[in-house]
């Protein structure tokens, strides 16, 4: 095919149908435009996770959202494909390229409570709703040291659906990931941005993956221009520890990789992890500070040193769902 007749044809990207979803396929749309001056073409997929009225530790989390995507992908259905990271197996597809990792959206969970209440005035045995096990784990965690009794609710459901039970009345609140309010535009709503010490996020929370072909190393290196190298390193670093714990991305495993400056020269990575309980009576919580990775191979080996003091400590009794 000529130069002139691809850049007439438009890449199709896979993307699952949700609003977030289709919001932040349309963000890399624009920058994959930009890029490669070709139309892109979004292909609504609908993945199991979607469709599945489960909880996702029933389902098996892992790969639950990203498996039709990827099965689009290797049958040449679609060029490109956007995922949310953290939704990613941790062990990477031969027959696949993750061409990049851009720029991370905030990492952190947020509160989105009736009133606009932040956590530390909601009233006594408050009911928070969240589908995932790491935040039930930290949350009832802080609660239990800060003297507070609240009920964690699990729920599953799109934005809508998951705020929709605070405004009619049957939650308190729910916790749900900055990145996503952001991204559809609905940060007002955020009663509290949830420090990190109180809620670590998802390995991997905040970030987009760009899937392709790995046969199709022409449009992979169009998409690594998209790439960040500080992102890359922090998750891998993040992914790496939640592989090395043998966890799949439902189970009640926290990791954050941020970076430390000094003045205006970035010198140090540092990574936190935490596994807990989900009825929070149980946590470890460990971190580790290194120099900033040059490799992905050294970004995987503080993962991985973190997620073995971590396995010492007794982190591996408090996972319920560990890989097969």
């Amino acid at each position: 095919m000529t130069d002139a007749a691809k850049a007439a044809t438009a890449l199709k990207l896979g993307t699952r149908r949700s609003k977030l979803a289709m919001a932040q396929s349309g963000h890399v749309a624009t920058w994959v435009r930009e890029l490669t001056g070709r139309e892109v073409e979004l292909v609504e997929i609908t993945t199991y996770g979607d469709v599945s009225k489960e909880q996702l530790a029933q389902i098996g989390g892992t790969g639950v959202f990203v498996t039709a995507l990827r099965d689009a992908l290797l049958r040449g259905e679609v060029d490109f494909a956007v995922h949310s990271l953290k939704d990613l197996p941790t062990a990477q597809p031969d027959e696949l390229a993750l061409a990049a990792v851009p720029v991370r959206e905030d990492p952190r969970d947020v509160l989105v409570a009736r009133d606009g209440l932040t956590f530390a005035e909601l009233p006594e045995g408050a009911r928070i709703g969240t589908g995932s096990p790491r935040r039930m784990a930290q949350l009832n965690a802080y609660a239990r040291s800060h003297g507070m009794k609240i009920e964690t609710v699990p729920i599953r459901g799109n934005i809508d659906t998951r705020v929709g039970y605070v405004r009619n009345g049957e939650l308190d609140a729910v916790v749900l990931a900055a990145a996503g309010l952001r991204r559809i535009g609905r940060v007002e709503e955020v009663s509290e941005f949830l420090d990190t010490d109180v809620c670590l996020p998802a390995p991997g929370q905040g970030a987009l993956a760009i899937e392709c072909a790995a046969v199709n190393a022409d449009l992979a290196a169009q998409l690594a221009e998209l790439d960040d190298p500080h992102t890359r390193f922090a998750v891998t670093a993040e992914r790496a520890l939640l592989a090395a714990l043998e966890a799949g991305c439902s189970a009640p495993v926290g990791a954050l990789a941020d970076f430390l400056v000094d003045g205006q020269i970035v010198n140090q990575m540092r990574l936190r992890g935490v596994v807990g309980s989900t009825d929070g009576t149980e946590l470890v919580q460990l971190s580790t500070t290194g120099p900033v990775p040059t490799s992905h191979h050294a970004a995987e080996a503080l993962g991985r040193e973190l997620a073995s003091e971590m396995l010492a400590k007794g982190a591996a009794g408090l996972m319920g769902e560990r890989a097969l």
